[in-house]
């Protein structure tokens, strides 16, 4: 559907405005939703799974899947819930697959010729990394969206212990890896 506004009325528009837009249709309203989010979604996808490209092809599964699904929402208000809902389950889908793997530890030859240790080369993206691939939502969830852990079990349907187990572990083994960094 052609949009009842333009690209820059579109852009000045206030949220609410846009997502009722796109949800009845207008593509022009969804491309607005999707410039305003798009690195929010990317940013975190790439925090998970560590790789630029398949970040960028989970963030457009996001968007995909977000588009697909807009009828159903039921109110802007709870857009960017159900579009974080989204990303939880694009990202969990894709551990399920078994298309991902633990990044791997550097091995000496990578190093070069001085010699670094692992620690010198860590940093906490390549520390988030290292944690298995549910740990990692739960510590990203908790630590960069800012989400308890009610919130998290409700978004990713794991039992509230397993959230807390998860986050409290994850913390501690990214402490440990970035102690090793800056022992250094």
């Amino acid at each position: 559907m052609k949009s009842r506004l333009s690209a820059a009325e579109l852009r000045a528009a206030a949220d609410a405005v846009v997502i009722a837009l796109a949800c009845a249709g207008d593509d022009q309203a969804f491309t607005e939703i999707v410039r305003r989010r798009h690195a929010r979604v990317r940013r975190f996808m790439y925090r998970l799974c560590r790789r630029a490209a398949l970040g960028d092809d989970l963030a457009q599964q996001v968007f995909l899947t977000a588009w697909r699904s807009l009828p159903q929402l039921r109110s802007a208000a709870a857009f960017d819930g159900w579009l974080k809902r989204i990303m939880i389950t694009t990202w969990l889908e894709e551990v399920r697959r078994d298309k991902l793997e633990l990044a791997r530890e550097p091995e000496e030859a990578d190093f070069g010729s001085h010699r670094e240790t692992m620690g010198e080369r860590m940093d906490l993206d390549a520390a988030l990394a290292r944690l298995a691939p549910q740990p990692r939502l739960c510590v990203v969830l908790a630590y960069e969206e800012g989400l308890s852990h009610p919130e998290i079990a409700a978004l990713t349907g794991m039992p509230i212990g397993t959230v807390k187990s998860h986050i409290s572990r994850g913390a501690v083994r990214l402490r440990e890896l970035l102690a090793e960094y800056e022992g250094v």
